[in-house]
C-alpha cells in the first residue's frame, strides 16, 4: 500500500466517507465535515497510523493534503 493509499483511507475513515479520494492540491474546503475539530482527530489518526509525531510548526506549514503527503513521506525516510 502506497502512502497516499493509506492516507486515503484515515480520510475516510475520520470523515466516514468512503467516496473520498484525496487529491495534493485538495484543502479542508474540499472536504465535507472538514473543521477544527475532526482536524485535530485527522492529524492523531495520522501520527498513529503512521507512527510518526508532527510538531507545532510543521502543522502550521500545511497548506493542502500535499503538504501533509510529503511531510509523512519525509519522516517515514
Amino acid at each position: 500500500m502506497t502512502t497516499i493509499e493509506k492516507l486515503n483511507g484515515i480520510f475516510r475513515t475520520v470523515f466516514d466517507n468512503d467516496e473520498i479520494n484525496i487529491q495534493p492540491e485538495m484543502t479542508a474546503n474540499d472536504v465535507d465535515g472538514w473543521d477544527s475539530l475532526s482536524h485535530v482527530n485527522l492529524i492523531l489518526a495520522i501520527e498513529q497510523g503512521f507512527g510518526i509525531k508532527f510538531n507545532q510548526r510543521e502543522l502550521m506549514t500545511f497548506k493542502n493534503v500535499g503538504d501533509l503527503l510529503r511531510s509523512i513521506e519525509s519522516k517515514l525516510g
